[in-house]
């Protein structure tokens, strides 16, 4: 390390300049690639549902015309089963009903617990 230092101040305030500008720059190209090498390894698996389950549509909220997406994260233990429902988006009085029912589903068996990623559509038009 002494000697790199000691390298640097010998160097002129050109050339000081130029190496400073070069190592900034590589350390900017590895720190770029970086995430997205990550992002490629880290492909998301997604388990089949085995049983699933409607959520309830109270007569109330169809007349009553409330509707919406409802987004949902299901976090699945390796037996398959939903241990936690998170929501993540959506009318808080569906999201009520939607999370009862993931609470209900049945994925397939897998090696790790997973978090899945769940939506419903309420439409009093559709059901």
């Amino acid at each position: 390390m002494d000697r790199f230092l000691r390298k640097l101040l010998d160097l002129s305030d050109t050339k000081l300049r130029l190496t400073l500008a070069v190592v900034t720059f590589l350390l900017c190209l590895t720190g770029g690639f970086a995430p997205r090498l990550q992002a490629q390894t880290a492909a998301k698996v997604h388990r089949k549902v085995v049983q699933m389950f409607e959520p309830e549509y109270p007569t109330i909220l169809k007349n009553g015309h409330f509707e919406g997406q409802v987004r949902l994260e299901a976090t699945v233990l390796p037996n398959g089963s939903v241990s936690k429902v998170d929501v993540k988006g959506g009318n808080p009085m569906l999201s009520q009903y939607a999370s009862l029912a993931v609470m209900k589903w049945k994925y397939a068996p897998g090696p790790d617990k997973t978090v899945e990623e769940v939506v419903f559509v309420f439409n009093p038009n559709n059901r």
